[in-house]
């Protein structure tokens, strides 16, 4: 199974670019997103950046990966880890939705 880690690009060279997660160093290559700038966020997996990421959506994959290490070692607690669905009721896609208060209805 491979995990697509978010990295932030640092020195871009042509189609690589050195890119950093916290301590972690890789050159990592771009040919299948393109140029890239500086600052920006990627998704690499296995040394080749295959998303361009938002910075909320890096932040949210970082985020992820600290709670399942933390669930890994023993140290998730949910009122830090994924905060975001703490307290939150699981939310149907509409179309499931629809035919759930259809059928409640019927019931």
């Amino acid at each position: 199974m491979c995990l697509g880690i978010p990295m932030q690009v640092e020195r871009c060279h042509g189609l690589v670019a050195d890119c950093r997660q916290g301590e972690r160093w890789q050159s990592v290559d771009l040919s299948l997103v393109g140029e890239v700038q500086p600052g920006d966020w990627l998704l690499v997996f296995t040394g080749a950046a295959r998303e361009v990421l938002s910075p909320q959506q890096a932040a949210d994959i970082l985020d992820a990966l600290a709670a399942l290490d933390a669930a890994m070692n023993g140290r998730f607690d949910p009122s830090i880890h994924l905060a975001d669905l703490n307290q939150r009721e699981p939310q149907l896609p509409p179309h499931l939705q629809a035919q759930f208060d259809a059928q409640r209805k019927t019931s």
